[in-house]
């Protein structure tokens, strides 16, 4: 297991996330056939060809209120983090364990149908959020307003650019109450004048105790929103530390 740093964290804040050795498996290719004798064989000698664990040894704690930056190259585990976290998947090995409920801003498809209008998909996703249909109703202007998406509330969602996608899915996500928010790079998409508006909405929810979890490439982001980071190589943790220790060494191990 790689050693790595510890950052000090707010003993006051209860610990909201909890990752233990936490592992997730992956195949490459789903239609890999093994032969007749390996069906037979015990599990530890099966053969694994064409696998890979996406993340390893993986540990951490989270207390509320913290601001975490996910910070590696792409495919070393930053989103599958997000989706443990999440509880979109689960770990094939260690456990995850999150004490409250995820607002996640992870794939802005998820709960989204093409074939509905924008109004019908605010309802449908917020529901599946777990916001009741009152709660929703009393927040639908807002949602809107925020996403300034009112002229196209009919529109088939299918229609909208992936950055007006992006804003009915932000609208909706940053209006629920969970105590922990997953933003996955999706702001990235999308005119900088509303970027900046969702940046100053997550500043909002930070200042009011919510818990962030942040991926991003942008080290200004990072440095905005973050106090710590998590660096991930190779699928393993290998630095928990304050977020500009974290950048400093993430620069250096990928200097050109």
């Amino acid at each position: 297991m790689t050693s790595f740093t510890k950052v000090p964290t707010l003993v006051e804040a209860p610990v909201v996330i909890t990752v233990q050795d936490a592992g997730i498996r992956f195949r490459r290719n789903r239609l890999l056939r093994r032969n007749f004798k390996d069906l037979f064989a015990p599990r530890s000698r099966r053969v694994k060809a064409d696998e890979f664990w996406a993340l390893h040894d993986v540990s951490f704690t989270v207390r509320s209120g913290e601001a975490i930056g996910v910070v590696g190259r792409n495919g070393q585990g930053k989103s599958t983090l997000l989706k443990l976290v999440a509880e979109v998947i689960l770990p094939d090995a260690g456990s995850v364990r999150v004490h409250g409920g995820v607002a996640p801003l992870i794939e802005i498809t998820g709960g989204f149908v093409d074939d509905l209008t924008v109004r019908d998909n605010v309802f449908l996703a917020a529901g599946l959020h777990g916001m009741t249909k009152p709660e929703i109703q009393a927040r639908f202007d807002e949602i809107i307003e925020f996403a300034e998406i009112g002229e196209f509330l009919d529109t088939p969602y299918k229609h909208l650019s992936s950055g007006m996608r992006v804003r009915v899915a932000f609208a909706v996500i940053s209006r629920l109450e969970e105590p922990i928010l997953l933003v996955d790079e999706v702001l990235a998409v999308g005119d900088k004048a509303f970027r900046e508006k969702c940046y100053r909405r997550i500043e909002e929810l930070l200042a009011g105790g919510r818990t962030l979890f942040f991926v991003s490439h942008n080290e200004k982001d990072l440095r905005r929103f973050c106090t710590r980071g998590l660096y991930l190589n190779d699928g393993s943790l290998v630095l928990d530390a304050p977020i500009d220790e974290v950048l400093e060494r993430y620069n250096s191990d990928n200097a050109v």
